[in-house]
């Protein structure tokens, strides 16, 4: 099992409440099951900064290493560094996380879909990553005009502009 059953909006929304506690729990809830049998699928063991680091990028996408270190901090109380990047290496060998690195940027994290073609639209001036969708067609990018011999399996496209807010905060010509 890999995560791509989780709705887009349960992967990429915070729960406030705690299981129990409502729709909103129920949901937590829901994911946090889902992680489970994701790790159980992918033959790893389940543990607590694993369970940690899939609710962080549920509820955080295109997190770098540090920042979901701190939410996984936040979440257990008490995690190594090194314990979180040993969980974000081994989720991403396993193919339940894939790692992007926008250029000029720490590498980020996202959670990974079994059919989820869409890639990265980058802000140059803050850094911001939005997902945008394959431009046109099921995998286009991934029928390269020359193959050169390859058997392409993965394509990573990264687009770069500035995001809404950056351009508000530009001072407008006279």
């Amino acid at each position: 099992m890999s995560l791509t059953s989780i709705p887009a909006e349960s992967r990429h929304t915070a729960d406030a409440r705690l299981p129990g506690t409502g729709t909103a729990g129920a949901g937590l809830a829901t994911r946090s099951a889902e992680h489970t049998a994701a790790l159980k699928a992918a033959g790893l063991r389940v543990t607590g900064p694993r369970l940690a680091v899939l609710a962080e990028l549920a509820e955080h996408p295109h997190a770098d290493a540090e920042t979901v270190r701190a939410g996984v901090l936040s979440r257990l109380g008490s995690v190594s560094t090194q314990a979180v990047y040993d969980v974000l290496r081994a989720l991403t060998e396993v193919g339940l996380l894939r790692r992007i690195e926008p250029e000029g940027s720490p590498g980020r994290y996202e959670i990974a879909g079994e059919d989820d073609n869409h890639h990265h639209v980058v802000c140059r001036g803050c850094g911001a990553v939005a997902d945008v969708p394959c431009a046109v067609g099921h995998a286009p990018c991934l029928e390269a005009s020359d193959d050169q011999g390859f058997t392409i399996d993965r394509a990573e496209v990264i687009y770069w502009g500035t995001c809404a807010r950056c351009r508000s905060a530009q001072p407008q010509p006279a």
